[in-house]
């Protein structure tokens, strides 16, 4: 009934197998791929014909976890797995970005590739095994795919490189010190397509030896996939690129002239006017059949392409006026907004972001249910991109993938530099509104996120600045390295490269190429150049703000304590009575955790230090010799006993009252009295010793005898 193939081979620790023909036979290409205990279905499928004036080639990626695939129920109230996670729409881009530059070019038929986790065994990532497993299924399936990949994940101890370190080493890297690298490559057998990562100050000649050294360890993935395609595989789709040379011809006839002056304007909103008047220009000149062809768009974008590509290559001018090296003008400015808690507004040339922090406490921290366990965050970067930041009307709704890939990048930069939660114990919340985009929008987000944070208050390790680098490549030999890219340069452009970091070194690289793979040669010398437009950033900033700034007046203020374990009962009360009256009657706060560190939080520092007052009379011991204020509870024939510490009482016997006979504590004492008293021990049954007559009942002071 099964016709399976089984591929294996030892990788690291671990095994990687690769099997098909058993599960999902109806699919284009389906293929199981499991390291260690974690296991992925990835199956494509794609359209056998184009839609008729597709323009675009829709590949659409799906990775999705299964709570089974841990043992686990979904939380919530709806027991089932519901919208994508943010990991899981950060899968789907780590996949799709590696596997969309190698299909065929003019190829447009919908391909549709779904990972699904069915087993996780906790230690290895089921990112990388769906990488995998979704490049091996492509390779198999038939369709125009010029793969396969590999892909695997590179952490860095002690200046060594580790091949797919567990989950648990990844996790949490802030706190971490020993592990300064989360680093995520796929490529080909001959390059590098893409790099996603999250560093702690590496400098370029270790973050390029991380990249080469994931390269050279994806190869016998890659062989593998090929031992593994040579026995399955279908036979190849029958697809031949369209021959649009004709139509291209005649469209740099019409308008050649006139998309280059188009692009030799510098104004972003000018220039996109103009380029649309001579796209109109030259569907004018065009006769009603090639106006009908189907590769129109693809004959006006080459156009497009190659003025704006071969200029710079030639030339080395940009279609703004400025040379491959050259950062645009920036502008920054903090504390903007008068309520919040720290603002920054981030201007680089067309592309501004406002970027405002907000501090909160522990209940803030946002839960996150994975598949490896529940855990908390007490750091959150969000990214929004309104239609108006590049002069359009569009919709307006949910936050897209790209949204959440270009917050998380931002993340990635700044969470390295944060203070460790023990010297700053704030639930931190930054957002960025990107009000201006004609370039990277997200490196506006490192930048514009540093300076806000600091605006509130947060004492960072160093400021961190960001610059997107981009790549005309017409050959090995022949090609343009460009810092601080404009949208069409992106878009037109072969590379996008991303570098964020401090004076000291890269905290965050994303890459994501639309050629075969670039060279070491070439990443070597986009990280150098990468690294002075980083410096050069860093110090327009410091115009700005150049460490943390005053707290805010609107901002909480926290302050922690540490408990011993076992009173934390005593602290909490019977159904948590006691510290709701603590929270009431102070007025902050109060949040303790299972390791007895308790934070309390209040813009009032007055109500802080009653809330501390209050838990401290609960949790400390009193201390032999101390004088303390306390109150009458019960008068008795032999004394008094006072309340003094809490809800801690002790004897005051008659005679250590004043320093007079009395006949009764009575005669000076009565119930509720204020008093002051000092602790003089405890007897052998543990009986708290308390004594009035040696202090001053009008100061607290302790009386003492001149000496002659």
């Amino acid at each position: 009934m099964f016709n399976v193939t089984t591929k294996s081979m030892q990788w690291g620790e671990e095994t990687l197998t690769l099997e098909t023909g058993k599960i999902a036979r109806q699919a284009d290409g389906c293929v199981i791929a499991t390291l260690g205990e974690t296991s992925v279905l990835c199956a494509v499928t794609f359209a056998k014909t184009q839609k008729p004036g597709q323009d675009f080639f829709p590949l659409t990626v799906h990775y999705g976890e299964k709570y089974y695939a841990a043992g686990k129920v979904p939380g919530g109230f709806f027991k089932r797995e519901a919208r994508p996670t943010e990991k899981e729409t950060l899968t789907s881009r780590l996949i799709d970005r590696p596997i969309r530059p190698l299909f065929v070019e003019g190829f447009k038929n919908e391909v549709l590739v779904i990972c699904t986790v069915l087993s996780h065994d906790l230690v290895n990532d089921p990112d990388i095994v769906a990488m995998i497993g979704a490049s091996a299924a492509l390779t198999i399936s038939g369709v125009p795919f010029m793969g396969p990949i590999g892909a695997c994940r590179v952490g860095f101890v002690d200046g060594e490189y580790i091949l797919n370190p567990e989950i648990d080493d990844m996790h949490d890297l802030r706190n971490k010190p020993e592990q300064r690298l989360d680093l995520v490559v796929a490529g080909t057998k001959n390059a590098v397509m893409m790099v996603e990562s999250e560093a702690y100050e590496l400098s370029e000649a270790e973050m390029l030896g991380a990249v080469n050294f994931a390269h050279e360890q994806i190869q016998p993935v890659i062989d593998l996939i090929i031992d593994f395609a040579e026995d399955c595989a279908k036979e190849p789709f029958d697809y031949q690129p369209p021959d649009y040379s004709d139509l291209y011809d005649a469209v740099a006839k019409a308008g050649e002239d006139l998309m280059r002056k188009a692009f030799a304007i510098t104004d972003k909103q000018e220039r996109t006017t103009a380029v649309a008047e001579a796209r109109e220009a030259i569907k004018a000149a065009l006769t009603e059949e090639q106006l009908a062809d189907e590769n129109l768009g693809s004959a006006m974008k080459k156009l497009e392409a190659s003025i704006l590509r071969g200029d710079v290559v030639k030339t080395g001018k940009r279609i703004d006026g400025r040379d491959t090296t050259t950062v645009r003008p920036i502008t920054s400015e903090t504390g903007l907004l008068p309520r919040t808690h720290g603002s920054a507004l981030f201007t680089r040339g067309e592309t501004q972001g406002l970027v405002v922090t907000t501090l909160g406490t522990g209940d803030d921290e946002q839960m996150i249910d994975a598949l490896q366990g529940m855990y908390k965050s007490n750091f959150m970067l969000h990214y929004n991109f309104p239609p108006y930041s590049v002069g359009e009307v569009g919709r307006f709704g949910f936050t897209g993938r790209r949204e959440i890939g270009h917050g998380k990048l931002a993340w990635r930069a700044l969470q390295a530099v944060l203070p460790p939660a023990t010297d700053f114990p704030y639930t931190i919340r930054v957002v960025s509104e990107i009000t201006e985009s004609n370039g990277s929008s997200s490196m506006a987000s490192v930048c514009g996120g540093s300076l806000s944070m600091m605006d509130a208050g947060v004492p960072l390790k160093a400021p961190v600045a960001g610059v997107a680098m981009g790549l005309i490549l017409e050959d090995s030999d022949n090609y343009a390295i460009l810092t601080d890219i404009l949208g069409d340069e992106d878009h037109l452009g072969d590379m996008d490269f991303k570098v964020a970091g401090t004076e000291k070194g890269i905290t965050s690289l994303q890459m994501d190429i639309k050629v075969a793979g670039i060279t070491s040669e070439i990443m070597d010398k986009a990280l150098a150049q990468a690294k002075d437009a980083r410096l050069h950033i860093l110090g327009e900033m410091a115009n700005a703000l150049t460490e943390a700034g005053e707290f805010s007046a609107h901002a909480p203020r926290i302050e922690t304590m540490q408990i011993p374990t076992d009173k934390i009962r005593e602290v909490i009360g019977s159904g948590g009575k006691v510290i709701r009256e603590i929270v009431e009657v102070s007025g902050a706060k109060v949040d303790i955790n299972d390791d007895g560190i308790i934070k309390i939080a209040s813009p009032n520092a007055e109500a802080i230090q009653k809330a501390y007052d209050m838990i401290n009379s609960i949790v400390a011991e009193p201390e032999e010799g101390v004088i303390y204020r306390g109150k009458v509870v019960k008068i008795v024939d032999f004394g008094a006993f006072v309340n003094f510490f809490g809800k801690r009482d002790g004897l005051v016997h008659v005679s250590q009252i004043e320093n007079r006979r009395l006949n009764h504590p009575s005669d000076v004492l009565k119930e509720g009295q204020e008093v002051w008293v000092k602790l003089l021990g405890f007897d052998d049954r543990g009986k708290v010793r308390l004594a009035m007559k040696m202090v001053d009942q009008e100061t607290g002071k302790e009386i003492t005898e001149d000496k002659e």
